[in-house]
């Protein structure tokens, strides 16, 4: 855990213990069911823990905060997110109904009250969130239609309710065909973490 104790000294007793949890019953479930490249298994606390983390310290969240983790898969960027962020609410969503089995047992089995997994597909989802968020699920011309009736029109957070989306450098091809009155911004994560993982990769902000 000496990575994200480099990066989020604040980090309490309990939350670096469920940090350490997470990646052991991780490792486990992915021994049986494909969550992750195997290959990446020894990456997971840089590639994937603290990839998912970029986008807490890219965006502050005011407490009660709605999420919706959408193709959460193995439960990234939500888990992660969750256990930093205890006071806002998490919804992971899959449409794999045994990755949303592995999610909601890790949940549970690290005490996250803030997190409830759903077998779902966006478009059939009703509820509405302050942000979508997601890492490696679809091209953003897919990923904004899905998402625009699913965020809330009400705002609590200091930027609009939106998307925010873990992209590599290949988002720039994504939004040549968007349209001009999208708003977005992106950012490096490099700008939070130097690792050289992180220099091909961006949090890009979608306003909804």
């Amino acid at each position: 855990m000496e990575v994200l104790k480099k990066y989020f000294p604040d980090l309490s007793s309990v939350q670096l213990e469920q940090f350490g949890k997470f990646c052991e019953l991780f490792a486990e479930w992915n021994a049986q069911i494909n969550l992750i490249s195997r290959k990446d298994i020894d990456n997971l606390e840089v590639h994937h823990v603290l990839h998912s983390l970029a986008i807490a310290k890219n965006t502050i969240f005011e407490p009660g905060t709605r999420i919706l983790d959408l193709g959460t898969g193995g439960g990234f960027p939500g888990i992660p997110m969750a256990i930093l962020l205890p006071e806002l609410h998490f919804t992971l969503m899959d449409s794999i109904g045994k990755k949303i089995m592995v999610v909601n047992d890790l949940a549970e089995k690290l005490g996250l009250n803030n997190v409830q997994g759903i077998h779902s597909r966006v478009e059939d989802h009703k509820a509405k969130y302050d942000f979508v968020v997601t890492r490696a699920v679809a091209d953003i011309s897919k990923l904004l239609p899905w998402t625009r009736k699913v965020i809330s029109g009400t705002h609590r957070n200091g930027i609009p309710n939106g998307l925010l989306a873990l992209k590599g450098a290949t988002y720039l091809d994504e939004i040549k065909n968007l349209p001009q009155k999208i708003y977005y911004e992106a950012t490096p994560v490099s700008e939070y973490f130097d690792e050289e993982y992180f220099k091909e990769k961006f949090i890009v902000y979608y306003q909804a």
